[in-house]
């Protein structure tokens, strides 16, 4: 049987180490030797001996969503074998954190991460209930974080001398070290109105980065598994 359908960037090939790698721009892979842990429903396939157990669902198995505050259920996989994860067809991306590496990222962007990867519910700083980005999820320690962006992601340096302004639904993450606070860019009156659509934004402060996605917030559909 011959098509392009088989050809070599598109066929799996056996892990030759554990831990995780792009298989392609829209899905991670995972060698799984011992635990890692990833979004419930995220598993597309998988081989040899695995397990699927849903995290509990206190604060502690929870990474809070920006903007509705609503929680992003994981999962623990456990066992050896391999395990493709993807979401909507979204962009992949994986980032490799070292020891004294922070990142705070939207918990709707989170695909899949290291178990050596610590992580906690933190409110972001300045951002009261009407400004979107009350809860985030702060990575921390040594591993991988596997990402997912709705399009190609624009990364956004940040400078005392330039801060930068983002739209919270389209906010995916920034350096942890960075100030923020919120910012209206629009007048009441404006607002009576009928305002332009983009009243309120998080002010980013500091040296470091922000990235954001180039859409804004989409409703999610409802994974059965």
């Amino acid at each position: 049987m011959k098509s392009d359908l088989f050809s070599s960037e598109n066929t799996a090939r056996q892990a030759t180490a554990p831990g995780m790698s792009l298989q392609n721009a829209k899905s991670i892979k995972y060698a799984v030797n011992g635990e890692m842990h990833a979004r419930q429903g995220s598993m597309i396939a998988f081989r040899g001996n695995l397990r699927f157990e849903r995290k509990g669902q206190g604060i502690g198995g929870m990474l809070k969503r920006a903007v509705t505050g609503e929680g992003l259920a994981l999962m623990a996989v456990t066992g050896q074998g391999e395990a493709w994860f993807a979401h909507e067809a979204a962009n992949c991306f994986i980032v490799e954190m070292e020891q004294g590496d922070v990142l705070t990222v939207n918990g709707r962007n989170v695909l899949c991460f290291d178990a050596s990867l610590s992580y906690e519910i933190k409110t972001v700083k300045g951002a009261g209930m009407t400004g979107g980005g009350l809860f985030n999820s702060v990575f921390s320690g040594y591993g991988k974080l596997g990402l997912i962006c709705d399009g190609n992601p624009i990364v956004i340096p940040v400078t005392t001398q330039q801060p930068v302004y983002v739209d919270t639904d389209a906010v995916v993450g920034w350096s942890a070290q960075l100030s923020t606070s919120l910012h209206r860019s629009q007048s009441f009156g404006s607002m009576v109105r009928g305002g332009s659509g983009e009243a309120v934004q998080l002010m980013l402060q500091g040296e470091g980065f922000v990235i954001v996605r180039p859409s804004e917030l989409k409703p999610e559909h409802k994974s059965s598994s």
